[in-house]
């Protein structure tokens, strides 16, 4: 069975979501826990759960609406279950959503530069100059 991904209805895959957040942009990365969670997580975000394929809670991710769009957020895969599909399974659950929700949106997110390939792979593209975010170098990435 393959990586499976879904939008979060109950609060145990919240709480597994937010450890795995936890996990790799706090514990690895060293983002402050003030700028990984804000008022979104428990407002206007949606919610989803990556599970590797023996059902192990291995990655998160969310979208919210904003003025420019539909904003792609959070993406977060545990490091034993990295280049396992996980990350793709999550994107594809979200974008399915997105487009359902938000048909004529612009769909985009903040890709830190390891993950450029990896957005670049499913149809995003580079705009804009580079910036930091939580000290860590980021570019504006688009759909289409």
């Amino acid at each position: 069975m393959p990586a499976t991904a879904y939008r979060i209805t109950d609060l145990r895959d919240l709480d597994a979501a937010f450890t795995i957040r936890e996990k790799v942009f706090q514990e690895e990365q060293g983002v402050p826990a003030t700028k990984e969670h804000d008022a979104h997580d428990r407002t206007d975000a949606r919610h989803y759960l990556a599970r590797a394929a023996d059902g192990t809670p291995a990655g998160a991710a969310r979208w919210r609406q904003t003025e420019n769009g539909a904003k792609l957020e959070r993406f977060a895969v545990l490091a034993d279950f990295r280049n396992q599909q996980i990350g793709a399974a999550l994107l594809h659950a979200v974008l399915v959503d997105v487009q359902a929700e938000l048909p004529d949106a612009e769909v985009y997110l903040n890709a830190q530069l390891r993950a450029i390939p990896f957005y670049e792979r499913h149809g995003f593209r580079k705009e804009g100059d580079m910036f930091e975010e939580a000290d860590i170098q980021h570019y504006k990435m688009v759909l289409g």
